[in-house]
């Protein structure tokens, strides 16, 4: 199709006699007139085409896709717009077959086509069919209708309408390039499901759908347990069959109308309408059920695999969907957790503050506060780190059992830095393993396999042996504490720590993020740190957030959390 930015047609001399000339300028006008979407130009032509042939009725048709009207033109209002009535004529299939033209100036007394539907249930009087070629493509045709005797179509009609036919099939070729780029640049690769950028745009329309005619519909954020144990032991390209199986799966098993998309590595986003955190809860189940119970074959072997999800319902009261989402992403958060293999509901709750960290003053007798860095340095020269964290551990687990006793949620996770001399003291270990056992039952609450304890290891702290670490904290990960890196990026150890310990949050180092605005590099390598360890099933916190602007920034970059002074001061405990 010629491009819009051309101010006349190339070639031709405009001749008010010649009736062709004229036509062939108005396509043409038509196919540059700005402000027209391509399906928009599509009907204008045929409605100037139409109106130019005296026609009363013209039909662009796909018979590759079960013969369903794409496009009509209808004069006389006889044709519903969803009719199939093509498909019941010989007139326009014999056209299709053949790839050659038609034209029937009476159909009633053709030997052929006289009990033809067109004529029994239209009244079709003149008939011309033209085939349509859409770019290699030779499924379409365009069929010009008449139910009145008139005179039949000149050659000059002819060639006019043998233009359109070419026009069209170059419009719905550029509609059908269109389409497959925006198929592609939506769709996920691997599993054929909408990607995240479609999942967003049409969680706008689900939105949009829900004020207008009031009905909610549950949002469900599923992730696959343990997934990167799979891409370490069989290989990447097992675990891609993995996600291509439970896409497939996950997608046989939605009721009609309902929808997945694939949100990011191995977590997949759910609409369902109409139903309620409890509804979804149960769907989740029994689409999950299957591959619980039947675990996967891939090409070497089955694998099983759990589940741990987070479930939130949209109603109309709703008015944004970014709360939904983070809502949906803490309850996941707080399923993997407590243990994973679970599906945890968005409470209110949720939203709040999920964690606390241990911070380490010293008061003076005059009420000034050292911070920890004025001395610990110290601490360390004397030998005295070790005692100073026995205390600041035991200090934080008073903390949380008060809260719990307090009301508080068990999900509520308490973070302590412990240091390489306290971990290497095999007494304070068994000690402060003694105390967490009796503040666990003290509670009345069981916890499951996961404690709300995390310790923090600082990359500042040089380490002697990698294994002799991982020893001495091989206690608390047993006894169910977690591991966090706290000051990633500052020191020494940080890969060797991620490739060899267990470690379930990776704290960004402050520095870090207070710079990130203000260097371009800077915010590249936070991006980088929290697409890693998103990808390597490791939450990220960032230290130092310190105003809205930096925490907005964190978060767009898919950043879980935040730590400073923006989400609240420290409190004495």
């Amino acid at each position: 199709m010629p491009s819009a930015t051309q101010t006349e047609p190339p070639g031709l001399i405009a001749d008010s006699g010649d009736v062709h000339i004229e036509r062939l300028n108005a396509l043409w006008k038509l196919s540059v007139q700005p402000g027209l979407g391509d399906a928009e130009r599509v009907v204008a032509m045929l409605d100037m085409a139409v109106c130019e042939l005296d026609m009363d009725l013209v039909v662009l048709e796909d018979f590759s896709d079960n013969s369903v009207t794409c496009y009509a033109i209808d004069r006389l209002e006889a044709v519903p717009a969803s009719s199939r009535w093509m498909e019941k004529t010989a007139l326009s299939q014999g056209v299709h077959l053949t790839r050659e033209s038609s034209h029937i100036a009476d159909l009633r007394q053709h030997p052929t086509y006289a009990d033809d539907a067109l004529v029994k249930q239209l009244g079709v009087h003149t008939y011309s069919g033209l085939p349509v070629s859409v770019g290699d493509e030779a499924g379409w045709v365009l069929a010009f209708l008449r139910r009145r005797r008139e005179t039949p179509p000149d050659d000059i009609d002819i060639a006019y309408m043998g233009m359109v036919a070419d026009w069209l099939g170059t419009a719905l070729h550029q509609l059908a390039q269109k389409a497959r780029l925006e198929r592609i640049a939506s769709t996920d690769t691997l599993t054929d499901l909408p990607n995240r950028r479609a999942a967003e745009e049409r969680l706008k329309h689900e939105k949009a759908r829900v004020a207008r005619d009031g009905q909610g519909f549950a949002l469900v954020l599923l992730d696959i347990d343990h997934f990167k144990m799979v891409n370490d032991r069989y290989g990447h390209a097992v675990g891609d069959e993995v996600l291509r199986i439970m896409a497939s799966r996950f997608q046989a098993g939605l009721r009609e109308g309902d929808w997945a998309a694939r949100w990011g590595g191995e977590e997949f986003l759910f609409v369902l309408h109409g139903s309620t955190t409890d509804d979804a809860v149960n769907i989740m189940n029994r689409l999950i059920h299957q591959s619980r119970t039947e675990p996967v074959q891939t090409s070497i072997g089955n694998i099983a695999l759990s589940f741990s999800a987070g479930v939130v319902s949209c109603g109309t009261n709703d008015s944004d969907l970014a709360p939904l989402l983070e809502g949906i992403d803490q309850a996941l958060y707080l399923a993997k957790a407590n243990g994973r293999n679970q599906i945890r509901v968005a409470t209110p709750a949720d939203h709040t503050m999920p964690w606390s960290c241990g911070l380490l003053r010293q008061a003076l007798v005059d009420n000034r506060i050292i911070e920890a860095r004025d001395f610990v340095d110290m601490a360390e020269g004397l030998g005295l780190m070790a005692e100073v964290d026995r205390q600041v551990a035991r200090d934080v687990m008073r903390a949380c059992v008060s809260r719990m006793e307090a009301g508080g949620s068990p999900d509520f996770s308490h973070f302590v830095n412990v240091s390489p001399q306290f971990l290497a003291r095999r007494d304070l270990v068994d000690e402060l393993l003694n105390h967490a056992m009796n503040f666990c039952q003290s509670c009345n609450v069981a916890l499951g396999p996961v404690k709300p304890i995390v310790l923090e290891l600082t990359e500042r702290q040089h380490i002697v042996s990698l294994e002799k670490l991982r020893a001495d904290l091989q206690p608390f990960i047993e006894f169910g504490f977690r591991l966090a890196l706290d000051d990633f990026g500052s020191g020494y150890s940080s890969y060797l720590y991620l490739a060899n310990l267990p470690v379930g949050f990776l704290k960004i180092e402050g520095w870090l993020v207070q710079n990130m605005q203000k260097d371009r590099k800077v915010a590249g390598i936070v991006e980088s740190l929290a697409s890693f360890a998103r990808k390597e099933g490791v939450l990220t916190v960032a230290e130092h957030v310190e105003d809205a602007e930096t925490a907005r920034i964190l978060r767009d970059m898919g950043v879980d959390f935040g730590q400073g002074w923006y989400f609240g001061r420290p409190q004495l405990v």
